[in-house]
């Protein structure tokens, strides 16, 4: 049985991450804050699968958190084959009007804990030749909408980057961007979502099926469905300056206020 490592694992796309990997017989360590939550999903799974699920209590905006994680990845003997850097979160208002703080705690979970936990992962990965890593980014990662949006960027560029040098090791690296997703993201966030249209909403489930699809087929990018994947082929041919003044308007018409 191989192991999986999920960030983020209580919720959301994580918590579908690790009910998937679960039923298909996969071994989980589970990473959240919420050391209770951690627990109660650990049991659950195991229970139900059968697996052996570990609880590893992190909060990755620290780097106590992220050096925690990272030795759980480095450990030769009990070896993680998946990696989920699934961790994330949003935050409520425009450029200036969310403070530093938060703006940086943001680029510690988006950037910094992915960045290290990836170079944890992949280097035990490498020496056994085999294993994978997928990082959760956003299609926010192809329009410009402030620091999310960027951050998310950066993990596509430094996913796609990773996965170009590490090519022929046995290591495969994935980008997965998925749009809007039901689950506890934007309540966190206290952004409101009835002005969404239905169409929008993904399943996370389907979304992780498709995404799991994507990495067994050694693909680098995952837009995990069809909407999104006109969505973005209409981005790449928008004019930037012009695609800035349309996803503003529709991010004040449609995003979360």
């Amino acid at each position: 049985m191989t192991t999986a490592l999920i960030t983020g694992s209580t919720a959301g796309i994580g918590a579908a991450f690790a009910r998937r990997l679960a039923a298909d017989g996969h071994n989980l360590v589970l990473v959240a804050r919420d050391t209770a939550r951690l627990t109660e999903q650990a049991t659950e799974l195991h229970d139900r699968h059968g697996i052996e699920a570990e609880v590893l209590q992190a909060d990755l905006a620290t780097d106590a958190g992220i050096e925690t994680v990272a030795a759980r990845l480095g450990d030769r003997k009990d070896p993680v084959d998946l990696l989920v850097n699934n961790a994330g979160f949003g935050n409520k208002g425009r450029f200036l009007d969310v403070s530093m703080a938060d703006e940086l705690r943001m680029i510690k979970v988006h950037v910094e804990a992915v960045l290290r936990l990836t170079s944890a992962a992949t280097s035990a990965m490498r020496e056994r030749g085999r294993g994978g890593v997928v990082n959760v980014a956003s299609v926010a990662a192809f329009v410009p909408r402030g620091t999310y949006g960027a951050s998310k960027a950066w993990v596509v560029q430094f996913t796609q980057g990773a996965a170009r040098d590490l090519a022929g090791s046995g290591v495969r690296l994935m980008a997965l961007c998925p749009g809007f997703v039901r689950t506890e993201f934007h309540e966190r966030a206290g952004m409101g979502t009835d002005n969404i249209p239905n169409w929008m909403w993904l399943d996370a489930d389907k979304l992780v099926a498709a995404a799991l699809t994507d990495l067994a087929h050694g693909k680098t990018l995952s837009v995990p469905d069809p909407r999104y994947k006109a969505l973005m082929g209409l981005v790449k041919v928008t004019p930037r300056g012009l695609l800035g003044g349309i996803t503003s308007k529709t991010g004040r018409k449609y995003g979360p206020r």
